[in-house]
């Protein structure tokens, strides 16, 4: 059977960021599937909840799951919703999983200093996007620029976004993954702040750093990630995993939010 791929975008932005993956995996014959959570994307007007999230990520790996092996990935935002998802202590059917831009605990005083940042631009002009589309315009390349943004801005979602992932238990999840797991950092991302933590904590997991590539890894380097998808892919498809910690027929029969 096929592996599967599952794509959960970071904050703000959608599905669309992940085309450069999507046409990359086509191009493989790879089934892929890229998710829009609540409050962004084609669901702009929906009210963000993890409960509701975790819903979506829950329905797609599981849809997959009836087809074939399911590597599962995400970033940023995403990224910790698909390691508090992963690491339930029902395992769902995930094989794999890649969680890019995201190896730091949203709490504390560096969540604070982001809400207090999100606000700050929320207050200027056009809500700072004028200085948004300037800094991605100088760090994107053209072939993913337009992507990266077409599925609008979640700008109304980002604030109860970032103040739920405060809840997230993402430490005992890692403890909890026992499934082919990798971390990919850009060398310059604000949000490798506990690479070493989370590195230590699942022993087990691969950390790949692209150098010269900030937080957006997935659309600044697309080459580079493809490159890393393939090995994942590779892995999972050498290695004939079809379940995950537990048997995917037991996982299957808890949905929604981790337990």
């Amino acid at each position: 059977m096929a592996v599967q791929v599952v794509l959960v975008h970071g904050i703000r932005t959608s599905a669309t960021m992940w085309r450069s993956q999507v046409a990359h995996l086509d191009a493989r014959g790879t089934p892929v599937t890229a998710v829009d959570l609540p409050g962004h994307g084609s669901r702009m007007g929906e009210v963000f909840t993890l409960d509701s999230a975790f819903t979506t990520i829950d329905t797609a790996v599981r849809a997959a799951a009836e087809r074939g092996p399911v590597l599962l990935v995400g970033h940023s935002m995403g990224g910790l919703l698909c390691i508090e998802y992963a690491g339930a202590e029902e395992p769902p059917p995930v094989s794999g999983l890649i969680a890019a831009s995201c190896t730091a605990i949203p709490r504390g005083i560096g969540l604070q200093a982001y809400r207090l940042l999100a606000r700050g631009f929320d207050s200027l002009p056009d809500r700072g996007m004028w200085l948004t589309d300037r800094m991605l315009d100088r760090i994107l390349p053209d072939e993913t620029r337009a992507d990266f943004g077409a599925g609008g801005y979640a700008l109304d979602a980002q604030d109860v976004a970032l103040r739920s992932l405060s809840v997230l238990d993402l430490l005992a999840a890692l403890r909890r993954i026992g499934v082919p797991l990798w971390f990919v950092n850009g060398q310059y991302d604000q949000l490798r702040v506990n690479e070493r933590l989370f590195t230590r904590i699942a022993p087990h997991a691969e950390l790949i750093v692209v150098p010269r590539t900030t937080h957006h890894v997935t659309v600044m380097r697309p080459r580079v990630f493809n490159a890393v998808l393939d090995v994942a892919l590779t892995t999972l498809e050498a290695t004939g995993r079809a379940g995950t910690g537990g048997s995917a027929v037991a996982a299957a029969s808890s949905g929604g939010r981790p337990t």
